[in-house]
C-alpha cells in the first residue's frame, strides 16, 4: 500500500527557512515523480514544486522560485522541499504528491497526482 508522509511544517517569521520531508513507501519500483502543493484557506490548492521521476528535471512555480529548492534522497525514498525567505504568502497547508505515470507533476498538476499524502501546516507571521 503506497504511502506518503509529510513532515517538517511549522511556525517561522518572515525570513526564516524550513525543510519539508515527505517519505514515501509501498512503491513496487523506485520510478515516480514527486510534487509538493499548498492550500492556504480559502484558496484552491496550487503546484510549488515538482521533481520528475529520474530526477534530471525540477519545476517551480513562479512564486517561490529562487527561494524554494526540491530534492530527493532515494537511499531513504524522501522528497525534501526546502523553503527559505519564506513570507506570509507562504502560509498554507503543504502535501506532497506522488505520479506514477503521465505528466501532471512537471505541469503542477494536482488533479493527475495519484497519490497523496496528509500535509504539514506552515505559518508564516510576525
Amino acid at each position: 500500500q503506497v504511502q506518503l508522509v509529510e513532515s517538517g511544517g511549522g511556525s517561522v517569521q518572515p525570513g526564516g527557512s524550513l525543510r519539508l520531508s515527505c517519505a514515501a513507501s509501498g512503491f513496487n519500483k523506485d520510478y515516480y515523480a514527486i510534487g509538493w502543493f499548498r492550500q492556504a484557506p480559502g484558496k484552491e490548492r496550487e503546484g510549488v514544486s515538482c521533481i520528475s521521476r529520474s530526477d534530471d528535471n525540477t519545476i517551480y512555480a513562479e512564486s517561490v522560485k529562487g527561494r524554494f529548492t526540491i530534492a530527493r534522497d532515494k537511499a531513504k525514498s524522501t522528497v525534501y522541499l526546502q523553503m527559505n525567505s519564506l513570507r506570509a504568502g507562504d502560509t498554507a497547508i503543504y502535501y506532497c504528491a506522488a505520479e506514477v505515470y503521465g505528466s501532471s507533476c512537471v505541469f503542477l498538476g494536482a488533479s493527475g497526482m495519484d497519490y497523496w499524502g496528509k500535509g504539514t501546516p506552515v505559518a508564516v507571521s510576525s
